[in-house]
């Protein structure tokens, strides 16, 4: 159904976005929060292409041909590493094995980040659907996401294509662009989880209780809404990060976001009891699809970041 409803978007032109930082960002990141409302899985391979697009224009690679459903495959492991060998030009062989990689089963590129030599990371363009490149069995036992078809990727000889220098991958200012659309996504699951407690607020049921949990639920989805907004004109004002600026601000967006999920999903549970949950099927898909996506963030690591961040810039 994921795979059907990403190609659908695929070739109707929904996943046709404005580029980050290109004066359109806002309209970006709200159509990322609508396609995670139709769907939070599919939202999370859809994020995963126009994040590759996005990159290969960034770093002047050559543009995708249509048809071509791309992702971005960059998570690390210590206990499964890709390795790439320099062969000439931009042209390498990648093997070993890349973990967490989503739309292993459907996607027909992807970018890659591997090793080269001890101690540089580079990023390549690779075609998924070479013999060589193959997704081992899957270990996902969680209904949520399971429709993201993430596993692991065994590399055998890849040819693959060096997209940037090295180690420009972290270091360029869309990649904090980019985190900020997975937070886009986040808040349109986190707006769809909340429709049964919106739709209480209507009805007779609803208390005091049902209530006081929507107007928190409504606050934190417009707090969220609020930050977007403001971080597209700040990235639209500043494409190229000049001010440093960049990771501060998508540490902040992602925070806020985070909490605006957190309370979608506790607080809905909270206020209709288990009813939503056991009996509509739809509803219990969305909850456990954004409980495994919003864990992209790193908690408490990631609030420790901001922290940092925050406090060098109100000291200088």
């Amino acid at each position: 159904m994921t795979a059907g409803l990403v190609q659908h978007w695929l070739e109707s032109g929904r996943l046709e976005l404005p580029l980050p930082a290109s004066g359109h960002t806002s309209e970006r990141w709200q159509r990322l929060a609508q396609l995670a409302q139709e769907d939070i899985a599919a939202a999370r391979i859809a994020e995963g292409h126009v994040d590759a697009i996005a990159i290969i224009n960034e770093l002047g690679g050559k543009p995708p041909q249509p048809g071509q459903l791309w992702s971005v495959w960059a998570a690390e492991s210590p206990d499964a590493v890709l390795n790439a060998r320099h062969i000439a030009g931009d042209e390498f062989v990648l093997n070993g094995t890349k973990v967490w990689c989503s739309g292993a089963g459907f996607c027909t590129h992807a970018l890659v980040t591997a090793r080269v030599g001890a101690d540089q990371q580079r990023l390549f363009a690779i075609t998924v659907t070479d013999p060589a490149v193959k997704p081992l069995p899957s270990t996902w036992w969680n209904p949520g996401m399971a429709g993201s078809d993430t596993r692991s990727v065994r590399f055998t000889n890849v040819h693959g294509v060096a997209m940037g220098e090295p180690d420009n991958y972290l270091s360029r200012p869309g990649f904090w662009h980019g985190a900020i659309g997975v937070a886009a996504c986040w808040l349109g699951g986190a707006r769809r989880v909340a429709d049964p407690l919106y739709r209480c607020s209507a009805s007779q049921s609803a208390d005091a209780y049902s209530l006081a949990h929507l107007g928190a639920v409504d606050a934190a989805l417009a707090a969220g809404e609020a930050i977007l907004a403001r971080a597209a004109e700040q990235v639209d004002s500043d494409p190229f990060d000049r001010a440093g600026t960049a990771q501060l601000l998508a540490r902040r967006v992602r925070a806020i976001v985070e909490h605006a999920v957190d309370e979608a999903i506790t607080r809905t549970g909270r206020a209709l009891g288990p009813g939503p949950l056991c009996e509509d099927g739809r509803h219990a898909q969305r909850v456990a699809d954004l409980t495994i996506y919003i864990r992209q963030s790193h908690a408490e690591r990631d609030l420790a970041e901001l922290g940092r961040l925050a406090g060098r810039r109100a000291a200088s």
